[in-house]
């Protein structure tokens, strides 16, 4: 492994669809909130935030399980590789998702078995227990991301 990244070509086995696909964080520092709030406790407070509240987003945050030619493992996709993937932002999944109760185990049905090239490196923090995707390339040459199969399926043709 090189410099703590290593890039490997695998399969996605599995997507974990049972935990949440995504967290909220705040719009301005990106540090994560609890799902009951909506404002930042830090940046509310600073000066530069003249509207009064800091607003939050969503990133995603998905577990999936990948094979390569020699182990089976979990890894985590945070927002920058999943967009790839999805072909959305995580408050479009999410909101498409409560119109759509299934879309998160169908996007992890779409995502299994795709051929891709993941560079990946270890947990920045010390707590965490996967490998961290740092880029992905689909291989297929017929790939599309999951939110467009989701859109096909679920019948929302997007001009």
């Amino acid at each position: 492994m090189e410099g703590g990244r290593e890039t490997v070509m695998c399969t996605v086995v599995a997507v974990d669809h049972t935990n949440s696909f995504c967290y909220r964080v705040c719009s301005v520092c990106e540090k994560p909130l609890p799902e009951d709030t909506s404002r930042c406790k830090f940046c509310d407070h600073k000066a530069f935030n003249h509207s009064g509240s800091s607003g939050s987003k969503r990133l995603f945050r998905v577990l999936m399980s990948i094979a390569t030619d020699t182990k089976v493992f979990v890894v985590v996709c945070f927002d920058r590789a999943a967009r790839v993937l999805f072909g959305c932002s995580a408050n479009e999944f999410f909101d498409f998702a409560k119109l759509h109760p299934f879309a998160a185990a169908t996007a992890g049905d779409v995502l299994t078995g795709e051929v891709l090239r993941m560079t990946l490196s270890k947990p920045k923090n010390g707590n965490a227990q996967h490998m961290r995707v740092v880029s992905v390339v689909p291989l297929r040459s017929g790939f599309r991301p999951a939110m467009e199969s989701l859109r096909e399926l679920y019948g929302l043709f997007l001009q």
